[in-house]
């Protein structure tokens, strides 16, 4: 096949585990919690210390065994070193523009911030709770969102009773904003 109707990743041949990049963060700046901040760096020090080191040790024993070419644990290592390499670069370059925010500041507050936990009603009556996080930290399967999406902007900086307005593809949509709540300090 043609060099011209391949995507990037098909030269490197790592297509399967290839990492998303992080959305775009607003001037630079990467907001992040205490907790999001500590598990990345867990998570770094374990890639170094724990499972690239084994990965080598395998990779190194199967480089002995002969033939690389149809040497599955030799192709499987080399694949899952790129994987680690690439995830242990982004998380270097995303813990170097971390900012830790400490949310526990504005605990009884009633202004949304960064670290807030935020229950709102739509239109229709509806009330959701979130979470708003780093955009590193974020899991939207547990009521988490991270500071830059649409819904978190239209929220940060109102208060409790006020009503915000978020643009959405099927239109507008007012968000009355019923509780704002944050960690207690520690």
């Amino acid at each position: 096949m043609s060099k011209a109707f391949t995507r990037e990743s098909d030269a490197d041949g790592d297509e399967d585990g290839a990492i998303a990049p992080p959305p775009p963060v607003p001037s630079g700046i990467n907001y992040i919690t205490r907790a999001g901040y500590e598990r990345l760096r867990s998570e770094l020090f374990t890639l170094i210390d724990d499972e690239r080191p084994r990965i080598v040790e395998i990779v190194h024993w199967a480089a002995s065994n002969g033939d690389r070419s149809e040497n599955g644990d030799y192709l499987y290592g080399k694949k899952r070193l790129r994987e680690i390499d690439r995830r242990i670069r982004f998380l270097t370059q995303r813990l170097e523009i971390a900012e830790v925010v400490d949310s526990s500041m504005h605990h009884g507050g009633e202004q949304v911030f960064f670290g807030a936990t935020v229950c709102y009603a739509d239109g229709t009556g509806a009330e959701t709770t979130v979470t708003i996080l780093g955009v590193d930290e974020a899991d939207s399967a547990q009521g988490q969102i991270s500071w830059v999406s649409p819904v978190a902007r239209a929220l940060l900086k109102a208060r409790v009773g006020d009503v915000v307005h978020l643009v959405v593809p099927g239109g507008a949509q007012e968000l009355e904003i019923l509780s704002v709540e944050y960690p207690a300090a520690s």
